[in-house]
């Protein structure tokens, strides 16, 4: 094991480095100015957290937001790292009380947002701690933000180009998820890095699954299955605020714990809701664009776009707030071409004529990936000059890929056509000439007189639309990139021309495949190990007031669902435990762990599939009702399976179930006549007494007498 590999475990509790951050972390010991383009969820963080521990001084982290910094500094510390931020939630004496650890020595990272760093009081300190302790680095997060071109522009964050002027020597590193071309020449410029080390990664997410569903038109019914269809934290974007509190509120009268948040909100209102759904006191955020950069939440799993995006950078930004820890998430886009007319409404208010049609070829991208029928990512990656051959395995269309059939000779037509206008116009003219279309334009042009003129007229706009989208992924013809997507030959084309290559493309239909998941009883197994160690997590978050997340992410949780180690030995080889970790919290898991392995050695331990849907969504906060209604089951159904879980000590409360003055009367009659049928415990107690509550109480009762025999044997 390398010495940096040995740090890794020691500070952070990992065994091994995910791609590329090795050689950044390199780099940062060297001194060398870096510049990181990573996509959330790589680990950009311990790019420069790393770096910190083990040089000498102190690192210096810009960061935009408040929120952002509070959680980084949270989660350092829960790793028994020396870190604090400066910012405007403190007071006086508690900043002066921060300086002091600081100038002590006390501190190896120190979170700072820009307005801060570059303001005029701060600068003596600056000064003081660049003398006293030594600087070793400023890390500028989120370094988009200096950008005019970048999609968050922040003007603060222009003013910290005199840190290379005021600290020649002191090496810079600047970090964002999204970066085009241009922008990284502007934030080389404007940070005056030396001879920087760029590192670039590829902006796929593979741990992110996408799909596009049709709007029905009980849209929000569509919604309402889709959360329930899922476990954990989901995130669901509208594009207006009378959406986001209209949704909110429709969403708790089901019984799924859900807020708003927009800027219509005051900042005391979205700071408490932020806060409640990154300690998982709430599970589902519907929210416009104003939730966006700085939501530290790792464990997000479900992220649904209930509105069309404006652009397809915003669509990853907002889609990729899922699976942040590198775990299995699911992005679904509820797509009605009635939206278009939404985004326009706003597109009209742009008073710049030229802003207004950037904006619109912006949604036309969109539309395009929502419209396309093959691998999701094609578009999505093409946006960030990233060329992706398909096949990602990991969407709805590589999962379920539509029938593929011969469109050469229409194929040839398209191509014609575009030779024929000069190759100087894009999709919707060159599909206008064929469709013979009567527009204004065609006959300026004079395009009414070309021999491919009218000769498409026997396919919809819609299919010559995913011909042409199909040869533009696959290459078959050159579009440029410049904003106006101009079509141009290229030597595939003219193969097809020429007879020499056949074109084969995705149409709508029927799919040919279904990929589905399996269970087995392992499975479930791990799943039922892992909602109680999830609990226990919540638990100790709630009484240490922090997220659930900086005690141990989902990754590390599920690890040990899956390993199971019952010793403080096999605990400390669990990738994300270091010795911090493994001293404050191992005996505690480790002490629900044995429980669990305890008890599943009763022949009775392991809930079958049905149970397990039960179990979900009762866990999802659905009542039984409401369980019965979305299983299409019967509501004595639903009382057997939550009965039977019951037995199988499962995660479910009596108390949410039954009254506990009735569970009182029934748990001594039962005492008094033992475990009967019931219609013997029945006739024993007062009418207003049902079988449902009857049948959950003795459920409880055999429970509580197994739990003792296990206990006296």
């Amino acid at each position: 094991m390398s010495s940096l590999t040995e740090s890794l475990k020691k500070y952070f509790g990992y065994d091994s480095f995910r791609p590329g951050q090795e050689k950044i972390v390199q780099d940062a010991i060297a001194h060398k100015d870096l510049l990181v383009i990573m996509p959330t969820g790589g680990g950009k963080s311990l790019c420069f957290q790393l770096p910190a521990l083990l040089k000498q001084g102190i690192t210096i982290v810009i960061s935009p937001l408040i929120s952002l910094m509070q959680d980084q500094v949270m989660a350092l510390q829960d790793n028994g790292i020396g870190a604090t931020y400066l910012n405007s939630t403190l007071n006086y004496e508690q900043t002066k009380i921060r300086q002091r650890d600081i100038l002590a020595g006390k501190i190896k990272l120190l979170y700072l947002a820009p307005e801060r760093l570059v303001s005029d009081t701060f600068q003596p300190f600056l000064v003081t701690l660049a003398q006293k302790i030594g600087i070793a680095a400023f890390a500028i997060d989120e370094a988009h933000c200096i950008s005019e071109w970048g999609h968050d522009f922040r003007q603060e964050y222009r003013q910290m180009r005199y840190l290379r002027q005021q600290f020649p020597q002191v090496p810079i590193t600047a970090l964002t998820a999204t970066a085009t071309v241009r922008v990284q020449r502007d934030i080389i410029q404007q940070l005056n890095l030396r001879n920087p080390q760029i590192h670039r990664f590829s902006f796929n997410r593979q741990n992110l699954y996408y799909e596009v569903q049709e709007k029905e038109r009980r849209a929000y019914n569509q919604l309402l299955h889709i959360i329930r269809s899922h476990q954990g934290s989901g995130i669901v974007y509208c594009i207006s605020r009378k959406s986001t509190e209209e949704i909110a509120q429709r969403l708790v009268k089901d019984g799924v714990s859900a807020l708003p948040y927009h800027a219509g909100l005051s900042d005391k209102v979205r700071s408490h809701y932020q806060t409640s759904f990154i300690r998982d006191d709430v599970r589902i955020m519907v929210a416009t664009v104003a939730f966006g950069m700085g939501i530290n939440k790792p464990d997000v799993r479900l992220v649904v776009h209930y509105d069309l995006p404006r652009n397809i950078e915003s669509y990853y930004q907002e889609s990729g707030r899922a699976g942040r820890d590198g775990e299995k998430a699911n992005c679904i886009l509820l797509y009605s071409r009635g939206d278009k007319q939404k985004i326009h409404y706003f597109i009209r208010q742009k008073t710049n004529p030229q802003e207004q049609k950037i904006a619109y070829a912006q949604l036309a991208k969109v539309i395009e990936y929502a419209d396309t029928n093959y691998c999701r990512r094609i578009p999505q990656l093409s946006y960030f000059g990233e060329k992706f051959k398909g096949d990602c395995g990991n969407c709805d269309n590589c999962l379920n890929p539509k029938p593929i059939e011969d469109w050469t000779i229409e194929a040839q037509k398209f191509l014609s056509c575009v030779y024929r206008t000069n190759q100087r116009f894009g999709i919707k003219h060159i599909i206008d000439v064929l469709r013979g279309s009567r527009d204004k334009k065609i006959y300026e042009y004079g395009h009414h007189l070309l021999s491919t003129y009218g000769i498409g007229k026997d396919h919809t706009t819609d299919e010559w639309k995913n011909l042409a989208t199909s040869l533009v992924y696959q290459n078959l013809v050159r579009q440029t990139n410049d904003g106006f997507n101009i079509l141009k030959i290229n030597d595939q084309s003219k193969k097809i021309l020429k007879g020499e290559k056949k074109v084969y493309i995705a149409v709508k239909g029927k799919t040919v495949k279904k990929v589905t998941r399996d269970n087995n009883s392992q499975a479930l197994e791990v799943e039922i190990l892992l909602n109680k160690l999830k609990m226990l997590r919540k638990k100790l978050a709630d009484l240490e007031n922090i997220a659930p997340y900086v005690i141990f992410n989902d990754a590390t949780l599920t690890i040990m669902a899956q390993m199971q180690p019952d010793t403080k030995a096999k605990f400390a080889q669990l990738s994300g435990v270091n010795d911090y970790k493994l001293n404050k919290y191992g005996d505690i898991f480790i002490s629900e762990i044995r429980t669990f392995i305890q008890q599943k050695q009763l022949p009775f331990q392991l809930p079958n599939n049905t149970q397990m849907k039960t179990l979900r969504l009762y866990q999802q906060g659905l009542n039984i009702a409401d369980i019965a209604k979305e299983r299409g089951l019967s509501v004595s159904s639903i009382v057997s399976h939550l009965s039977e879980l019951i037995e199988l000590n499962q995660p479910v409360t009596i108390d949410n179930l039954v009254k506990a003055e009735k569970q009182k009367v029934i748990l001594n009659t039962l005492k008094i006549i033992g475990n009967k049928k019931l219609k013997e415990i029945k006739e024993r107690l007062p009418d207003e007494y049902t079988y449902d509550e009857i049948k959950l109480v003795r459920a409880w009762f055999k429970r509580i007498d197994n739990e003792q025999w296990t206990m006296d044997n």
